[in-house]
């Protein structure tokens, strides 16, 4: 039977990061390395926390802005980390990073108008903007001989013509690695000011850096006045992916809209959830340095193993924990995504689930280093001659 669903929804298209899984879940002796995530377990402190909080009986509806003890511990850790005060009214909590892309567009979003977003990029942000009727746009970053990435800014702005309404940047970036330096996110703002454009920073990676505490964020530079939402995830930092939490940073004149937004779409995330991650937030330090540092070496493992390989190019990522890398002599990477999938077990995927051309593919390497070794090992023949 056919069924007549929204014309926005029914053109959407399926993605080649689930595509690659489905192929592959379930089958055994597959090394499963295409979903951006560790195959550690949530640290137990998260998870007594939220245990915790079930017992306290945290289980009727939250405020839909969030419970103000999450809100306050988040503002808090911004003020300190970034340097520059964050007050609690910035904050709305979100179910999930992407709870919290789709709640902003909804709110900042009208049909037709256009949004340029900075990419290679994870495709769900181009796509919450789409199923709400923007016009959606890439700028790709540039790429030198050494599989080095950067952003040339003269070309960014001179391509975000007169109808633009939004810039989109992930910084840390998925699936490069590439990182802003505060000097680009400098000119990025004051160029959105200027034009009156808003700036949407996605800083889900914001703490997996292999260098210093943090990556430059817009959060230590803006004022509460400026156009200017931070998006932000408890799923990668501490390992939450399943428990689905995350925030928006946004001027205060708007969180009453974010929080009815909150309230139309879920009324609000759930509140031992929320417990959870006021004990990720404030207790998690130790774990992130412990963390980041078990990525560095693994980063390092995997990189080192695919360079030496004839017909990869790679560079080492800044930040996040994904080898994104271009193979010679590859005509259509999603088919070739399969085909190594089918013949050694591992499974990557293919640059155009980022909206990227070309013969690129991303491997997260956030798992064991004996699982990642035998990745290598696996794929050796195949891109190796």
């Amino acid at each position: 039977m056919s069924y007549e669903i929204s014309k926005t929804a029914g053109k959407l298209e399926r993605s080649h990061i689930r595509a690659v899984m489905e192929h592959g879940f379930g089958k055994d002796g597959v090394i499963p390395l295409w979903f951006g995530e560790s195959d550690e377990p949530t640290p137990e402190f998260i998870k007594e926390a939220g245990k915790a909080a079930i017992d306290a009986n945290f289980t009727t509806y939250p405020p839909s802005a969030g419970l103000p003890i999450l809100r306050q511990a988040i503002s808090r850790y911004m003020t300190e980390l970034y340097g520059a005060q964050i007050s609690d009214e910035q904050i709305t909590v979100a179910a999930s990073g992407m709870q919290g892309v789709m709640l902003s567009f909804q709110c900042l979003l009208n049909p037709g108008d256009k949004v340029k977003i900075i990419g290679p990029i994870w495709p769900n942000a181009a796509n919450a903007a789409r199923l709400l009727g923007a016009d959606v746009s890439s700028f790709l970053l540039d790429r030198d001989e050494e599989g080095r990435w950067s952003l040339n800014l003269e070309r960014l702005f001179s391509d975000c013509d007169a109808g633009c309404r939004l810039l989109y940047i992930n910084s840390p970036n998925n699936p490069t690695g590439w990182v802003a330096t505060r000097e680009e996110l400098a000119a990025i703002l004051e160029y959105c000011r200027n034009r009156g454009i808003w700036l949407v920073c996605d800083d889900v990676y914001g703490r997996m850096v292999y260098e210093g505490n943090s990556a430059p964020s817009v959060a230590e530079i803006m004022t509460a006045e400026d156009q200017v939402i931070l998006l932000n995830s408890f799923s990668k930092a501490w390992n939450m992916t399943g428990w689905r939490l995350g925030w928006i940073t946004a001027p205060p004149e708007i969180g009453l809209s974010l929080a009815r937004m909150t309230e139309f779409n879920i009324s609000g995330a759930a509140p031992f959830i929320q417990k959870a991650g006021q004990a990720a937030i404030e207790q998690g330090e130790e774990f992130i340095r412990a963390n980041r540092a078990a990525l560095k070496q693994r980063r390092d493992l995997v990189c080192k193993g695919l360079s030496a390989f004839s017909r990869v190019s790679i560079a080492l990522p800044e930040a996040a924990f994904y080898a994104y890398f271009s193979v010679r002599d590859v005509e259509d990477p999603f088919a070739y995504a399969i085909d190594i999938l089918d013949k050694t077990g591992v499974g990557i995927v293919p640059g155009s689930a980022f909206a990227h051309d070309g013969p690129y593919f991303r491997m997260c390497f956030a798992c064991s280093p004996g699982l990642l070794s035998e990745a290598l090992a696996r794929l050796e023949p195949h891109l190796n001659r």
